[in-house]
């Protein structure tokens, strides 16, 4: 791990340093945390600046070091993930990324709802990883197509339903359009397959995005298709 490095004195290069995205991995197992730390700090622009073995460390790790992505293990000791998602969303302007084997994890939705930006399979591939902390770094989701009906179906059609966090009327800021939109992206649809179903261009698919996420105040697309299902805009298996 590079951590952090001493500053460059200024006028030493010609050229300005490219910004690194600074890396919190917090994992309780170490082979594992180790292993995700070593693939990420090899990039050129990610700066791996701390390790965590469980969720009070994290916590800790992300405010000393002012991380841009905190790549976080659900089950950990002392203070699970879901919990520290929860502080680190709401106490810093980190985005988080968590770490699951969704097969036997049953708080993805949790963890989700409590601000976190998208998961990874623990089993997930090295280009994959690399690749979705640039994602949530930029300040996008990462919750694809396949992954959100995966979602949809494991946790929000289950017989405890969860009370709704926001009444189906707050959402009538949104226009006819917007609605529809959201409805789309509830379903797991990307920009361009919306796009298609509603005949209109990725552009303005875009922007029906970004207006509706300012309206109701949601951080991203995650939030926005718990907040469809939540509100009764969406159903599960329709």
């Amino acid at each position: 791990m590079t951590g952090q490095d001493a500053a460059t004195p200024a006028g030493m290069t010609g050229q300005e340093a490219v910004p690194s995205i600074r890396v919190v991995v917090a994992d309780d197992q170490e082979l594992v945390r180790g292993g995700f730390a070593m693939i990420l700090d090899a990039q050129p622009d990610i700066d791996v600046v701390a390790e965590a073995g469980d969720g009070l460390q994290a916590v800790a790790a992300v405010r000393e070091h002012d991380a841009d992505v905190l790549l976080l293990d659900i089950r950990m000791p002392r203070m699970d993930g879901i919990e520290a998602a929860k502080i680190v969303c709401a106490e810093t302007g980190c985005r988080v990324l968590m770490l699951t084997t969704f097969d036997h994890d049953d708080y993805v939705y949790d963890a989700l709802r409590a601000g976190a930006s998208g998961f990874l399979l623990k089993d997930v591939r090295r280009d994959d990883l690399v690749n979705a902390v640039r994602v949530v770094a930029e300040g996008e989701s990462l919750l694809a197509p396949t992954v959100t009906r995966r979602l949809i179906s494991e946790f929000t059609s289950r017989p405890a339903a969860r009370p709704a966090a926001r009444p189906a009327d707050a959402l009538d800021v949104l226009t006819a359009r917007e609605r529809e939109t959201l409805q789309l992206i509830a379903r797991g649809l990307s920009n361009a397959e919306i796009a298609k179903a509603m005949v209109v261009s990725e552009h303005t698919v875009k922007t029906h995005v970004s207006n509706l996420l300012a309206k109701l105040g949601l951080r991203d697309r995650v939030q926005a298709v718990i907040t469809a299902y939540e509100s009764g805009l969406a159903v599960p298996g329709a």
